[in-house]
């Protein structure tokens, strides 16, 4: 028997039992790709992140990312909560860790800064890995019905319900305001149905909704119940690919924009996600996810 270490951390949070969680088990190396999937379906989070020994030596690690049904290519609270726990054990793989770290993921390389705030918690600060992708406007009485909400609930002025990513895929939906956001509820059926009728999409149903709250500050919620995640307290992925899509939106040719997204008021996990999308010339050159974490478990696993 192996016994392989872990901790579990509350991401985009700096108060214990608030925010998004996720394990982090910190070597990966005696694990093959089905003991990764059966033990992120234990911790049942909505992703567990496996850290590696990186391919390439100039980089950090090699960070796999599983939610309780599947590894994926990309995900925010998985990056920011990883960095956070490694620089707090100050190595890795017998090297010294620095300020910078770089992980390679299915996606491609994410860098990620490490900084401290006022009150000296760690802040990380990742650079989404691909570029904005937008495709695929849904229709409104299609996504209203699969979250359980009027076709007026649904805003259209900004853009349509439509497919975006910048390393993972979700559907942005903007609704009226907090009483909209508050009704919603997946729609299992309608939502499978929406899937199959965008099957080119190669979507798994993930929804982003969201309303304004104030300048550059947003309410959302994120639902993917196919993925075993009913509902999300903190999704850093679509927080950014939401953030440089509104940035991609706005008139202006060339700015800095930065987004407070909170998320996770509905389920009593309040999170803060700041989104940080630079534009140039008419397209978005980057999206940056910032976020804090507290860890809260630590122990062994058995394998």
């Amino acid at each position: 028997m192996t016994t392989i270490p872990f901790t579990t951390l509350d991401v985009f949070t700096v108060e214990p039992f608030k925010g998004n969680p996720l394990a982090v088990i910190l070597d990966g190396r005696a694990l093959t790709s089905l003991q990764m999937q059966a033990i992120a379906a234990e911790f049942g989070y909505s992703e567990t992140t496996f850290v590696l020994p990186p391919k390439d030596a100039a980089n950090t690690a090699e960070v796999r990312i599983f939610t309780p049904v599947a590894e994926i290519p990309f995900a925010g609270h998985p990056n920011v909560g990883t960095a956070i726990a490694l620089a707090k054990q100050g190595e890795l793989f017998g090297k010294p860790l620095t300020d910078e770290l770089r992980f390679e993921e299915k996606a491609g390389l994410v860098n990620v800064r490490l900084t401290r705030d006022d009150t000296q918690h760690l802040i990380a600060t990742i650079r989404a890995p691909q570029a904005l992708s937008v495709s695929g406007a849904l229709p409104t009485s299609q996504i209203a019905k699969a979250m359980s909400l009027q076709t007026d609930d649904i805003v259209v002025a900004n853009h349509k319900p439509s497919f975006v990513s910048v390393g993972l895929k979700f559907i942005a939906v903007e609704v009226a305001g907090l009483d909209a956001l508050g009704r919603a509820r997946p729609s299992l059926d309608a939502l499978a149905q929406l899937v199959k009728a965008h099957e080119t999409e190669q979507t798994d149903g993930a929804t982003f909704l969201y309303c304004r709250v104030g300048d550059d500050h947003i309410r959302a919620r994120m639902f993917s119940p196919f993925d075993n995640v009913p509902e999300d307290p903190a999704t850093g992925s679509a927080s950014a690919a939401l953030g440089a899509y509104l940035t991609q939106l706005s008139p202006v040719q060339s700015m800095t924009r930065t987004i407070l997204v909170e998320q996770g008021v509905e389920m009593g996990r309040r999170s803060l996600i700041t989104i940080t999308a630079e534009k140039r010339d008419g397209q978005i050159a980057s999206v940056d996810i910032s976020g804090q974490a507290v860890a809260v478990m630590q122990g062994t696993i058995t394998v």
